[in-house]
C-alpha cells in the first residue's frame, strides 16, 4: 500500500461461493483500478466469505482472502449480487457484516443483494431498491420493506442499493461523485466510455406484458380490439358501445379485470407501443405519436416521461442499435 492510499478509504469487495461476476467485475473496475492520475484513490481488498476455492456463475475458481476481521474495517463494503434472494448468507458473515456496519461502514449493494442486508435486519426505516424482477418477491418476503422498484439507485447514508446489474455502475459512480467530487467521478466514467449520470430509473427498462388471465369475461373483445387500433380515438362512449354495457358496468368491470380504468389503461398500453416502435425503427416522434394514438408528439412527450421517467429520443438512445 502507497503512502498516498494511508487515509484513503478502505473498499471491501465481497466475494462468495456462486459469485456474479459482472457486477463483481465492476465493482473491480471503479473502485480497484489503479488510478495513477489522481492523487488520492480507494484502497481496496477482496474478502471471501467462506474459505476457498470459490466456484463462480461460468464454472470459473479462484481464491481470495477468508478475512472477515478484515472485512469489519472497511470503510465502505460492495456486495456485488447474491446467489439468490431465499438462499441465506453464513453465520459468521453475517455477524462480521453486522460490526462492520456497527464500525462505521457504508454498505451498497448491487441488484439482488440488497437480500442479504434485509436477513441481517440492517434495513429497519430505510427505502431501498433491486432489479424490478425481484421487487414483488423481496416484498413478499419482507412485508415491512420499504422498496423503490422505479429507481436506478438510493442513497440513505449508511446504505446504498441498486437496481439491476448496470444500475450497479452507476451506484459506484455516485459514491465516486461523493466522495472525491463530480469532476473525479466525471473522469472514471469518461475512461469507462459511461455518462457520469444516466437519467430517468429502471421503470424504463420493466416489460409491461398483458397478462392473458386479464383478457377474461364480458371485455375480453373490447381488450382485444383496443390493442389492435390503439391508433384510433376511443371514448368511453364508444368502448360502453362495443361490449353493450353501461358507462358505469364497464368501468367497474374494466377496473376488476385490468386493475386499472380504460383511460389509464390505454394510457400504457400506447406507452408500450410507442416503446417498441423506438426500440425497432426510426420512424420521428410525430409518426410514433399518430401510429400510436397519442396523435401529437407534445402529447406523447409528456405521457411519456410520466411513465417512462425519461424522453422518447433519450430512451431510443439507450436501446437502438
Amino acid at each position: 500500500m502507497s503512502a498516498r492510499d494511508s487515509n484513503s478509504p478502505l473498499v471491501t469487495i465481497v466475494a462468495y461461493d456462486g459469485l456474479c461476476m459482472f457486477e463483481f467485475g465492476l465493482a473491480l473496475e471503479v473502485f480497484a483500478l489503479p488510478r495513477p492520475e489522481l492523487d488520492r484513490w480507494y484502497r481496496h481488498q477482496v474478502i471471501a466469505i467462506e474459505p476457498g476455492p470459490l466456484t463462480t456463475i461460468g464454472q470459473m475458481r479462484f481464491e481470495a482472502s477468508f478475512d472477515l476481521p478484515a472485512l469489519e474495517q472497511s470503510d465502505l463494503i460492495i456486495l456485488p449480487g447474491w446467489r439468490g434472494i431465499d438462499q441465506p448468507i453464513p453465520q459468521g458473515f453475517k455477524d462480521s457484516l453486522i460490526r462492520a456496519h456497527d464500525n462505521g461502514a457504508r454498505i451498497a449493494t448491487i441488484c439482488s443483494a440488497v437480500c442479504v442486508l434485509a436477513q441481517c435486519n440492517l434495513l429497519k426505516d430505510k427505502t431501498v431498491t433491486t432489479h424490478w424482477r425481484y421487487v414483488d418477491a423481496l416484498q413478499k418476503k419482507y412485508p415491512a420493506l420499504s422498496i423503490d422498484g422505479d429507481v436506478l439507485y438510493i442513497d440513505q447514508g449508511d446504505i446504498l442499493t441498486s437496481a439491476g446489474s448496470a444500475a450497479g455502475l452507476d451506484l459506484c459512480l455516485y459514491i465516486v461523485a461523493q466522495d472525491y467530487g463530480q469532476a473525479v467521478a466525471n473522469d472514471v466514467a469518461r475512461r469507462l466510455v459511461l455518462p457520469a449520470h444516466r437519467d430517468g430509473g429502471q421503470i424504463q427498462f420493466v416489460p409491461r406484458p398483458v397478462k392473458l388471465n386479464q383478457l377474461a369475461g364480458d371485455i375480453a373483445p373490447l381488450l382485444i380490439e383496443l390493442r389492435s387500433s390503439l391508433e384510433q380515438p376511443w371514448s368511453l362512449e364508444r368502448m360502453a358501445n362495443f361490449t353493450r354495457l353501461s358507462s358505469r358496468s364497464l368501468l367497474r368491470k374494466f377496473k376488476l379485470s385490468t386493475g386499472e380504468t380504460p383511460k389509464n389503461w390505454l394510457t400504457l398500453e400506447r406507452v408500450s407501443l410507442v416503446k417498441e416502435l423506438l426500440e425497432l425503427g426510426s420512424l420521428s416522434v410525430s409518426e410514433i405519436a399518430y401510429r400510436s394514438g397519442f396523435m401529437t408528439a407534445e402529447t406523447l412527450r409528456h405521457h411519456f416521461r410520466r411513465h417512462v421517467g425519461v424522453s422518447p429520443l433519450n430512451y431510443r438512445l439507450h436501446f437502438q442499435k
